[in-house]
């Protein structure tokens, strides 16, 4: 009878390890599942975009007016920019609408302060933001400013380029 009370005990506290196994199994089991859970049902990261402060520059609408002012030509000019790969350089030439005809006198004595202003402008630009669209929108709209600041008789109404390159 001592043997089989022995043999019951030993039986038993085999029953007892299995059952602990299992448990411990479903905890991990669990566990798992609860973490996988968490981690693709957690929300994503919100993504915080920089927003480039060039695109809230105002940018001239192109006229679509038949009263097409007088132009006047400004001859290529070629400018190295700013690049960190190595050098990079404009070559372009444009033109000027005015407004009125009296401001065309003034354009011209004013010229090489003009072609100045379009040479430290064009200058200072990157590689990046002239060989994109908005960049090049945005470069007319300073380029306008700027050539307006100098004219007392009239305005620039529009800047066309009419050969652009950048390399």
């Amino acid at each position: 009878m001592a043997e089989d009370e022995k043999k019951e005990a030993e039986e038993g506290g085999g029953g007892k390890k299995k059952l602990i196994i299992i448990i411990a199994g479903v905890v991990i089991l669990l566990l798992i599942i609860g973490g996988a859970a968490f981690f693709f049902l957690k929300p994503a990261p919100e993504v915080v975009e920089e927003i480039d402060p060039g695109l809230d520059v105002p940018v001239p609408e192109i006229t679509h007016s038949t009263d097409i002012g007088p132009m006047i030509e400004i001859a290529e000019f070629i400018v190295n920019i700013i690049s960190e790969e190595g050098r990079h350089y404009v070559k372009a030439s444009l033109t000027l609408e005015l407004d009125k005809e009296e401001v065309i006198e003034e354009t011209n004595k004013r010229m090489p302060q003009i072609r100045d202003a379009i040479l430290l402008l064009v200058g200072n630009k990157t590689f990046e933001e002239l060989h994109d669209l908005q960049g090049k929108k945005q470069l007319k709209a300073e380029l306008v400013t700027k050539i307006n600041s100098f004219l007392q008789g009239g305005r620039v109404k529009a800047i066309y380029f009419t050969d652009f390159v950048v390399q």
